[in-house]
């Protein structure tokens, strides 16, 4: 994509790789909500009530380009669609001092240099962090995407451009409005059902909202308000804080795809309890957040990636 082709250019930091990130993404063809196709990416949100479809690139000097593919946004929604995608990779984090301490650190050290330039891919909508994560919960990773396809499918809001479907993540009013019955029917369990429901309730009353979560600038606070949400446990309350609310110290301990990088990095026989990884962790104080998206990324395959990057 040529660089002439952007109407908004994004400066990125030096500590920053578009490629890596987009290998993140990519991790499952499966995702329903961006694609991503020859290093580029593709996504749709809605600002200001307008529906806008993304052409996400790198330009030449690793700056991120964004060119939309539907008509052209007025100022505001532009300005909108800029700060979305910087908060969507991250890139107000300086990324120095994580990298300083994970070059002297054991689990880190290959990983970080192996995947310098990745930023942690939030997810800026509370709803769909919630729900994604009650979604994942206690069933693998292919299954879960296959649910969160199937949901986004069914419920979620649908452009279509040059043949090809691109969805919205089902709004909480969508949601709000469903039975028990109607979800069940793509294969989700019933308390898992029920508790999507009574989210999407919560949050279409105003009861919940991230910026509810965040009002004390404590993070503490804002999960253990997460906790007193129904579904919502310590992973789920961790994941949210890591991929939503950004609490640079956010580390689901009894993650197994966790344990499986920290025992691949050090080479165990077996997967590291919980406390074993908060005892890592201690070296990680401020970053543990960084260093378990890092750990996450270390399990996906590059010729992976390039496999599933064909079927789209």
């Amino acid at each position: 994509m040529a660089d002439e082709n952007f109407l908004i250019i994004l400066k990125t930091p030096k500590e920053f790789n578009f490629s890596q990130c987009l290998n993140f993404l990519s991790r499952s063809p499966l995702e329903p909500c961006h694609k991503v196709q020859n290093n580029t990416l593709y996504k749709l949100e809605k600002f200001d009530g307008q529906m806008v479809l993304m052409k996400i690139g790198c330009c030449r000097d690793q700056s991120i380009g964004i060119e939309f593919l539907t008509p052209r946004p007025g100022k505001s929604v532009r300005t909108r669609a800029a700060r979305y995608v910087r908060h969507w990779f991250d890139l107000d984090t300086d990324l120095r001092p994580f990298y300083r301490m994970a070059g002297e650190d054991p689990v880190l050290k290959k990983i970080t240099a192996d995947l310098y330039g990745l930023r942690i891919l939030t997810i800026p909508d509370l709803f769909e962090a919630i729900t994604w994560a009650i979604i994942a919960q206690q069933i693998n990773l292919r299954f879960a995407y296959t649910l969160k396809k199937r949901f986004v499918d069914s419920f979620g809001e649908e452009l279509t451009f040059q043949r090809r479907h691109y969805y919205l993540f089902p709004t909480p009013q969508k949601i709000a409005a469903l039975r028990i019955a109607d979800i069940r029917g793509l294969q989700f369990t019933a308390r898992k059902s029920e508790y999507i429901i009574a989210l999407a309730q919560k949050m279409k009353n105003g009861d919940l909202t991230r910026e509810g979560l965040l009002r004390h600038k404590n993070f503490n606070a804002a999960r253990k308000d997460l906790l007193r949400i129904r579904g919502v446990g310590q992973w789920t309350a961790d994941y949210v804080s890591l991929r939503c609310l950004k609490d640079p110290a956010a580390i689901p301990v009894a993650d197994v795809g966790l344990q499986n990088a920290v025992k691949q990095q050090l080479g165990l026989t077996k997967k590291p309890t919980a406390e074993e990884i908060y005892r890592y962790s201690e070296a990680w104080k401020g970053w543990q957040a960084y260093a378990t998206f890092y750990l996450w990324a270390s399990l996906i395959s590059p010729q992976l990636i390039r496999l599933k990057n064909k079927l789209y």
